[in-house]
Formats: C-alpha cells, structure tokens, sequence
C-alpha cells in the first residue's frame, strides 16, 4: 500500500492548536499506511508528539500587514514540497490557494470550516465598519465561488448548516468536544460547594472582550468582597493590544486576580492542569451573533473535569448545563453576587456524571470515516 500524506493547515492558529493538532491531526494519524503534515503559525511543537506527524510552524505576521499577504506564497511552496493527497484547510484565507494547487495536482480538497467567519467580521468590533463588510463580503464570495470545488466539509457547529447557504451535501459535522489527555481520569462525581470552601474562578482561553474577559473580573471583584479568600485566573491569549492593556488596568491593584499568558501562547496542557486545580468556570460570553448559536469549546473541557460552571444566559447552552447538572446561567451584565454565591454552595453538581455525549470518540469516528471514503 503507498503511503498516503495529508496535510492540515490553518493560516491563523498555531501548530499545537487543540483542534488542529490535538484533535485532528492525531485522530487521522490512526489511519493506515498515512503522514500526517501539520502546517500552522509559529508555536513550540507539542510535547510527545509521534514522529509520524511532521509539523511546518511557517506562519508569523501581525493581523494587519503585508506579511499575511506573503503567508500565500510560503504556503504554495510548502504544498510543491509536501505534495500531500488530501489538503485539509482550517482558514478561508488558504481556499484560493489550495483549490490552484489541488487543480495542477492530484489532491482533494476538504474545507474545515471551524467559524461562520463572514458573519464573524461582521458581528464583532474588530475592524473598521466599512473594512468590516468589505471583508465579509470578500470571505464570502470566496467560500461561495469554490464550494463546489471542495470534495468535502468538516462542520464544527450544527448552526452553520443554516446559516451558509453552500453547505448543502458532502459534509460532515465534527464537534469541538473534549478530547481526553493520556493522563486523564474521569473525576470524582457528584461534586458540592460546601460553605467553608473559597471560590478559586477560571477564565480560560482566548481572552478577549467578546468573550467577557471583562465581565469576568467584575464578577470575581464582587465575589472578593462577599469572602476574601476568592480568586480569579485568567489564561489564555490576548490579540489585541488594547484589550491586554486594558486588562492590565483593571486588575492592578487586586492581587486575587492572575493573569498568565496575555501576549504569548499557553500551552493547552497547562489550561487542563488549571481546570483541575479550579472549582468555578466561568463562560461569560457577551451576547453577540457570532457566538449565540455555537457551543464554546471550554464548556466540553470545563465538563469534562466535573468543573461547575458559571455561564451566560443562553437558549443553547443552558439545556446542556441543566441536563449535566453542570452550572448555573446568568445574565452577567447584571451581576447579583450574593445570590450567585449561595446557588452555588447550595446546589450539587454533575448528580449523574460525565455525559458520555462531550468526549471526542464519537467525532473522531465520523472524521476517519469521511477521510477514508476520500482516499478509497
């Protein structure tokens, strides 16, 4: 059997990302008789990884420069020296590029599509207005132009079968669910608060004011005066400069409040030993219609760990936390800490475990199954 090369590659997160690396790479490094290539922006290669999976750290530039424009070129010539079969792109930057190459060679496209990321640009601050539709409209007409060109579709969000009208066959939806460490165990279930214990509050991943960073810290600033032993870490990486700035401001002076990370990458695995050190997740999510219909990835991780969970008032999520007895919702821009507290020392959480339904097996069976009806 000739061996057979994928190569994964996403224009905006970094080699060692969890569902580039993590998730997708080492489910189809199962595969038979397969390379697996991961190609992504500059980050340390993960700890432990096979020597079958061969990992291309080629992508660094600020958001807005010239040297995102570039990342086009470094990427065709790494396609001309990898020559993989199956091109599996994480970013719609990558799709006009990916389709030249896989026209001129013999290779299938498949488009894993992790965001709605026209309605992205439009929904939240991060550019310019004008700028903003121009580049919807341009993400767009791209995905549009060469939707038929692509041999399949990895979902991650049941939501964005309605709203991309182009998702209509040859597509399979892989959740962001959790993916066990090797080191994992399933924790100790049910789980309470008892009265005595002090709050230690989680906020992880990308830090940003969309995801209610912000609101985060109000919420632990109000709970420090209800008991002073309550503390907040926020983990993760801030993009933006004006937000890390600002972040910093406001937690001066409150020594109950960490901050690691910021500017620079963390490793997911230091994420997962905070998770486990913790005993309140915070999901602060300000309502935006990027973010209302899809299930935050740390929700999966946060309840993965029997972690319970503060989250923000939403038709999505709350019936999953109700069903897992896994949290209480709230509406975060009206805080009332004091009846926040007692709800939690009140109540008991994960009363019938870890829901089977938030690991990764499952998704990793539909993802091998659509690759290899790809390669056969």
């Amino acid at each position: 059997m000739s061996e057979k090369r994928i190569l994964l590659a996403s224009l905006l997160k970094p080699i060692n990302d969890t569902r580039l690396y993590e998730k997708l790479a080492l489910s189809l490094n199962k595969l038979p008789a397969t390379t697996v290539h991961v190609a992504g922006y500059v980050a340390p290669v993960p700890t432990g990884a096979p020597a079958s999976i061969r990992f291309h750290p080629i992508f660094r530039f600020r958001r807005l420069s010239w040297g995102r424009a570039k990342a086009q070129l470094a990427f065709y010539r790494l396609l001309l020296q990898v020559k993989p079969h199956l091109l599996i792109v994480s970013t719609h930057e990558l799709l006009a590029v990916s389709w030249v190459y896989c026209r001129l060679h013999p290779c299938q496209l498949v488009y894993d599509l992790q965001e709605n990321y026209a309605l992205n640009l439009r929904a939240q601050q991060n550019y310019p207005p004008l700028l903003r539709q121009l580049m919807a409209a341009t993400v767009r007409g791209t995905e549009q132009a060469l939707a038929a060109k692509v041999a399949h579709f990895l979902v991650a969000e049941s939501a964005y079968f309605r709203e991309l009208p182009f998702l209509k066959s040859r597509t399979t939806l892989i959740e962001n669910k959790y993916k066990p460490a090797p080191n994992y165990t399933l924790p100790a279930t049910p789980r309470t608060m008892p009265d005595q214990r002090s709050l230690r509050l989680l906020f992880s991943g990308t830090i940003a004011e969309l995801y209610g960073v912000f609101e985060a810290i109000e919420l632990a600033t109000q709970l420090h005066k209800q008991d002073p032993n309550t503390t907040l870490t926020i983990i993760g990486y801030c993009a933006r400069p004006d937000t890390l700035a600002r972040l910093r401001e406001q937690i001066r002076g409150k020594p109950f409040i960490t901050l690691i990370g910021g500017e620079k990458l963390v490793p997911h695995q230091q994420i997962l030993e905070l998770i486990k050190q913790s005993n309140i997740g915070l999901l602060p999510y300000l309502p935006n219609a990027s973010t209302f219909s899809c299930v935050p990835t740390k929700l999966y991780e946060y309840m993965a760990y029997a972690l319970p969970i503060v989250i923000q008032e939403n038709p999505l999520w709350q019936p999953i936390i109700a069903a897992a007895d896994a949290g209480i919702s709230i509406d975060f821009r009206k805080i009332n800490a004091a009846a926040i507290k007692n709800s939690l020392h009140e109540r008991t959480f994960y009363r019938k475990g870890i829901p089977p339904a938030i690991f990764w097996e499952t998704e990793e069976q539909k993802l091998l199954a659509a690759i290899t009806s790809l390669q056969n």
